[in-house]
C-alpha cells in the first residue's frame, strides 16, 4: 500500500487495447456526422484539467489505455514541481531546483498540451472555456486542478514576505525564504501556523518545526530559542497512534504545542502573529517571533467552485470510492480538488490514479466499475535531518501500513524513503506510468555510490529493512 506501490504497472492489457479498438471504430462513424461548428472548437475523447501530479499521472494512463491522439491536458505553468520535497528544501537539505522540472518534460508525448488556464467549466454542454477564449468541446473529462492557497486571507500576508524572517514551504516563491529565516535565525520565538481550512500535506507545518528545532540544535542555538507550535486542530496528528508518538517527541524536544488557535495577522514591521483562540474568538494572542512559517489558508479551486460539479463548500463532488462524480458520469476526479474524506498528499493520488484508472476503464465498456479506493494516503512525518515516522491510514484514520515494523517510531531507513526513493519513484514511476521495479534498478543510485557518514549510518536491522521493502515491491509488481 506504500506510495510507490501505486505506481507499479504492467504492460497494457487486452481490455485497453480493446478500448482503443472501439474508440477508433466510434470516431470512423462520428466523422459521417460532424457538424460545421465542430470545426470551430477543439474536441477530445479525453480532456484533463491540470498538469499536477494527478494530472499528469492520468493523462499517461488515459495515452495508454484511448492513445494520445486523443487525450488533451489543460495547464498553464511551464515548470512542474514535486511538492512533498519542498519541506527539505525549506530546511536546506534540498535545493529548490531539485523539486522542479519543465512541463514539456513530463508531459506524456503525443499528448496535447493546452497551455492555458481554465476559466469555465460546463459539464451540461460538455465544454471548458480557457482564460484565452478558446472553447474546448469532450466526451470524459478528469479534474485534476488542486487546490488555491490563501495568503491574503492572513492580515499583513502576502506582502509581509517582502520581510526577512518570514517564510513558507507552501509556495515556490516562498520555500527558500524558510530556508533565510531558519539559517538567520539568533534568538527568540520560531513560530508555525496550521490554518483552519483543508490542507494538503497536513503533516506539512509541524515537519517544518521538527527540522528547525533539529537545526537549532546542530548549530546549538536552541537554549536561546522557544520553539512554537499554534494549530487550529484539537489534536496534534488525526490519527491517535502517530499523535501518541509525536506528543512524545514535543516533550523530549521542549517544544510547546498550542491547540485551537488560528493565525489571523503578521505585523512583519515589529516581528508579530496574532493568533485567534477558535474556542473564544474574541480573544487573541500576539507572539512575537525571531522566525515564523505560515501554513496559508486553503480552498476550492476557483473554476470548479464555480461550477455545476462543486459540493457545496466549492470541492470537486466525487463518489469517495469510484471518484466518478454523483451527478455527471462523465467527469472524474482526483487528488486535492476533489472533496474526498481524506488528506490531500502525493500518496493519497497515487492511490487514487490506479482506482481512477479502473473506474474509467469499466464505464468505457458499460460495466460497474469495480476497483474502491479506501481513502489510502501517507504521511511522512520527517523529525528530523535523518528520522521520519511513516504514517499510513485509511478513510477511518486507521492505520494502513506497508511495513512489519512499528511505523510509529522514528526510522532512518523511512527518512531514506522519503528524502531519496519517493522523488525517483515520483518523477520516473507515478508521472511516466512504468513498472516500479524498473525505476528501483534503473533510476535509485546502487548502494555503492552512497555516502555513508555517521550521521546515515545503517545498522544491521535497517538494512533488514530495506531488504524486505525491496521484496515488497517486487511481489506488488508481479
Amino acid at each position: 500500500r506504500f506510495f510507490f506501490s501505486t505506481c507499479a504497472q504492467g504492460p497494457k492489457s487486452r481490455s485497453q487495447a480493446f478500448l482503443r479498438k472501439q474508440h477508433l471504430v466510434g470516431n470512423t462513424i462520428s466523422h459521417l456526422h460532424t457538424s460545421s461548428q465542430a470545426f470551430t472548437k477543439q474536441h477530445y475523447k479525453m480532456l484533463v484539467l491540470g498538469g499536477g501530479s494527478g494530472g499528469i499521472a492520468m493523462s499517461a494512463r488515459m495515452k495508454r489505455m484511448l492513445g494520445a491522439e486523443n487525450v488533451a491536458v489543460v495547464e498553464p505553468s511551464e515548470m512542474h514541481y514535486y511538492q512533498p520535497i519542498w519541506t527539505l528544501v525549506g530546511a536546506g537539505a534540498k535545493s529548490v531546483a531539485s523539486s522542479g522540472r519543465s512541463t514539456a518534460s513530463v508531459m506524456p508525448s503525443g499528448v496535447k498540451w493546452v497551455k492555458s488556464k481554465v476559466q469555465q467549466i460546463n459539464p451540461k454542454t460538455n465544454t471548458v472555456l480557457l482564460d484565452d477564449g478558446t472553447e474546448i468541446a469532450y466526451e470524459y473529462l478528469i479534474v485534476a486542478l488542486g487546490l488555491q492557497l490563501h495568503y491574503e486571507r492572513i492580515k499583513g500576508l502576502p506582502e509581509g514576505f517582502e520581510h526577512p524572517k518570514i517564510g513558507s514551504n507552501y509556495s515556490v516563491q516562498t520555500v527558500e525564504k524558510t530556508k533565510k529565516a531558519l539559517q538567520d535565525f539568533k534568538e527568540g520565538n520560531a513560530v508555525f501556523s496550521f490554518p483552519n481550512t483543508p490542507v494538503k500535506c497536513p503533516g506539512a507545518p509541524q515537519k517544518i518545526m521538527y527540522l528547525s528545532d533539529a537545526f537549532l540544535r546542530k548549530t546549538g542555538k536552541r537554549e536561546s530559542a522557544k520553539v512554537m507550535y499554534y494549530t487550529s486542530l484539537p489534536v496534534l496528528f488525526g490519527v491517535k497512534k502517530y499523535a501518541d508518538s509525536l506528543w512524545e517527541i514535543v516533550k523530549r524536544r521542549d517544544i510547546q504545542v498550542t491547540l485551537r488557535h488560528n493565525l489571523i495577522e503578521v505585523r512583519p514591521d515589529k516581528q508579530q502573529a496574532v493568533f485567534e483562540n477558535l474556542d473564544n474568538p474574541s480573544e487573541t494572542k500576539v507572539i512575537e517571533y525571531e522566525m515564523l512559517h505560515v501554513a496559508p489558508p486553503m480552498g476550492p479551486n476557483l473554476a470548479v467552485k464555480a461550477s455545476l460539479l462543486a459540493d457545496e463548500a466549492g470541492w470537486l463532488d466525487v463518489n469517495k470510492e469510484t471518484l466518478q462524480h454523483k451527478k455527471f458520469p462523465n467527469v472524474f476526479g482526483i487528488g486535492d480538488c476533489t472533496n474526498l474524506p481524506t488528506p490531500k498528499t502525493a500518496a493519497a493520488v497515487a492511490a487514487q490514479s490506479a482506482v481512477l484508472n479502473r473506474t474509467i476503464s469499466k464505464i468505457l465498456t458499460n460495466e460497474i466499475p469495480d476497483k474502491k479506493y479506501d481513502g489510502y494516503t501517507s504521511c511522512p512525518l520527517v523529525t528530523s535531518y535523518n528520522t521520519v515516522i511513516m504514517a499510513e491510514f485509511d478513510y477511518n484514520l486507521q492505520p494502513l501500513e506497508t511495513f512489519p515494523i512499528n511505523q510509529a517510531k522514528e526510522s532512518r531507513v523511512m527518512y531514506h524513503m522519503k528524502a531519496d526513493v519517493m522523488p525517483h519513484l515520483y518523477w520516473h514511476g507515478l508521472l511516466r506510468y512504468v513498472q516500479t521495479w524498473l525505476v528501483l534498478c534503473y533510476e535509485i543510485p546502487p548502494v555503492a555510490e552512497v555516502k555513508v557518514t555517521k550521521s546515515t549510518h545503517i545498522t544491521v536491522t535497517e538494512l533488514f529493512l530495506l531488504v524486505l521493502v525491496l521484496q515488497y515491491v517486487l511481489r506488488e509488481v508481479k
